[in-house]
């Protein structure tokens, strides 16, 4: 599977697939509260999407050799890496919850990002577990920074990398961002960790996410017996923050952006916040 490029109607149906996908969450973001199953969360975002025209991109996903996944979304709980199945479990004050959100619009376009909750607030959560979150998030930033023509998926991956280690966190390498577009995965595969100069130079049109998972203890994880759910080996907490990306002709476009997105760290200039 080779690269796809967006052209101008695409690019618009990325827009569109894209910002819906960020008004999901913000939908469940009030929503979202102790006491609350992931399960409720699971619902209330299909009930939502009906709204919107879209669908989910996950509920019945089934690449070889995996089961269909059940959820419409993804809720990913402390120590779960990705792929968290909504249960009935009722999410406690100090938890710390990742919601990834993947639609397709009617016209075929996929919008795909996720986003930390801190349930019960900021105050409710362990200071390891608020550092985690915002060093992801800022981990996220420094990759999305790097997007410009000429560049390479490596710097992205390298940047991000050296971020989170020495923030004394490691960067999940079994998992990575990838291209989406009219299919859920499309090359090219984007690493959260490598060096600069190597793997695909960055082109205007491309568009893939960038979702790098940062343990807060060793890179390890593990697959539970579901098939789907994946945790890290030693139960150390784990965050995970997503923007889907445009590589524009001077350097990047956050699609996944919508009234309710969290701000940009301090060290993106506000004018790059959306476009570079």
């Amino acid at each position: 599977m080779s690269i796809t490029y967006k052209d101008e109607a695409g690019i618009a149906g990325m827009r569109v697939a894209c910002k819906l996908a960020s008004e999901v969450l913000d939908h469940l973001t009030p929503l979202i509260q102790p006491g609350v199953t992931t399960l409720e969360i699971d619902r209330l975002a299909a009930e939502y999407m009906k709204q919107q025209g879209t669908v989910s991109a996950t509920i019945g996903y089934q690449p070889a050799g995996y089961p269909p996944y059940p959820g419409h979304l993804c809720t990913s709980i402390n120590h779960v890496v990705c792929h968290g199945i909504p249960n009935e479990k009722p999410l406690k004050k100090g938890d710390i919850l990742n919601v990834d959100v993947t639609v397709i619009t009617p016209e075929g376009w996929y919008g795909d990002n996720s986003r930390m909750y801190m349930i019960g607030g900021e105050a409710a959560c362990s200071i390891q577990a608020r550092r985690l979150c915002r060093v992801t998030y800022e981990a996220m930033w420094k990759g999305i920074v790097m997007v410009k023509p000429g560049l390479h998926l490596g710097d992205i991956g390298h940047a991000i990398q050296v971020f989170a280690e020495s923030n004394g966190y490691s960067v999940v390498r079994e998992f990575c961002g990838h291209g989406i577009g009219r299919r859920f995965h499309e090359e090219p595969q984007v690493l959260h960790y490598g060096r600069p100069g190597t793997l695909e130079e960055l082109k205007p049109g491309m568009t893939f996410t960038i979702e790098p998972m940062i343990n807060a203890g060793k890179r390890d994880i593990k697959e539970m017996g579901d098939g789907w759910t994946i945790v890290t080996k030693d139960r150390s907490l784990s965050a995970q923050w997503e923007h889907t990306i445009l590589v524009t002709e001077t350097g990047y476009e956050v699609l996944t952006l919508s009234a309710g997105s969290p701000a940009a760290p301090a060290f993106v200039p506000p004018a790059n916040s959306l476009t570079a």
